[in-house]
């Protein structure tokens, strides 16, 4: 029984080689980081309605869940997700502040307000490793608009246990304002 040799040329396996290794572009998170901070900036508003009123919503963040005991606990990335529903008009958010279980401001994620225009969607990270927040952490977002909008405030947790992984979402719900 005769085996067949394939013969590929030294320069033609070396052109295949550069390719494969050119083509092939690692994306770093420091890049992620930076469209997200550069979207924030670039979004800052002083701009208020005379028709809008403030909105204030609540939306429950899990950063990390109980695993089998109360004293075992399984951490999780968590993604608050920010979406203006709208085709036409803009949503305008003047605070998104992270708070922990006990109720303590971990951090406030604007320092000014900032516009999502028609149909955009921002996001901000809770990375697994960061525990200031606990089981139950939250989101207080204030917003407004210049027109009536019903946005959307969601969060996403992603976890696993062993070689399971899960995700489950919680929905943001408006809150009267003190």
């Amino acid at each position: 029984m005769k085996r067949a040799i394939l013969k590929i040329p030294c320069f033609g396996l070396l052109t295949v080689l550069l390719f494969a290794i050119t083509s092939c572009k690692e994306t770093s998170s420091k890049e992620s980081l930076d469209i997200l901070d550069d979207h924030a900036l670039n979004r800052a508003t002083n701009t208020t309605s005379k028709n809008s009123s403030l909105h204030q919503v609540y939306v429950p963040i899990y950063s990390d869940i109980y695993n089998q005991t109360r004293d075992t606990r399984t951490l999780l990335t968590a993604t608050l997700s920010i979406r203006n529903t709208s085709v036409r008009d803009s949503l305008f958010v003047s605070k998104i502040d992270y708070y922990n279980t006990q109720g303590d401001l971990v951090r406030s994620y604007i320092d000014e307000p900032i516009y999502l225009k028609p149909m955009e969607t921002i996001d901000y990270v809770i990375e697994k490793q960061d525990t200031s927040g606990g089981s139950g952490a939250n989101f207080m977002i204030d917003w407004y608009s210049s027109k009536k909008i019903n946005p959307l405030f969601q969060a996403v947790m992603v976890g696993g246990l062993g070689a399971q992984a899960f995700s489950f979402t919680t929905e943001g719900i408006e809150v009267a304002q003190e």
